[in-house]
């Protein structure tokens, strides 16, 4: 037993080693390249033949007579029925600084109101267009708790 042992490992790189040669031999003479010339940019100039373009398709169709039809649609309007005015109201701010900003616009969030600020060189002008007013009112009252002066009036369209 103890002579096996000791042949085995010698035993067991010789055949390792007879492996990897026979598997590095395989591997690189495979194929001999053929191609000894490096290698060259062609230019040639090839003529392009003008292709099938859907378009002219349709060209060709107008030219047998036929054009494609059109969808009309017909709209009847009746301006003699009476228009129903809805009344809307809009509220106007006029902010100062950042914070008054911040506070602004939190509000807003909590109230669920859709704005409009308008930056110019002298502020910033909030308007909200609202036919809810009780809404306008309650956030007139939480803005007056920041110090923000807000006026709630009538809104006309010009037509």
């Amino acid at each position: 037993m103890q002579s096996f042992i000791k042949w085995f490992a010698p035993i067991i790189a010789i055949g390792v080693a007879v492996f990897l040669t026979i598997f590095l031999i395989s591997i690189n003479s495979a194929d001999v390249t053929l191609d000894d010339e490096p290698l060259r940019l062609e230019n040639t100039n090839k003529t392009i033949k003008p292709e099938k373009i859907w378009l002219n398709h349709f060209s060709k169709s107008e030219k047998l007579g036929y054009f494609y039809p059109v969808n009309e649609i017909y709209v009847k309007v009746d301006l003699n029925e009476k228009i129903t005015k809805t009344i809307t109201y809009k509220l106007s701010a006029n902010i100062q600084d950042p914070y008054q900003l911040f506070c602004l616009k939190e509000e807003l969030n909590t109230h669920k109101l859709k704005y409009f600020l308008k930056k110019d060189k002298y502020g910033i002008d909030l308007l909200i267009y609202s036919q809810n007013v009780d809404k306008l009112q309650d956030l007139k009252k939480a803005l007056k708790n920041y110090k923000i002066k807000a006026q709630i009036e009538l809104y006309k369209e010009e037509y």
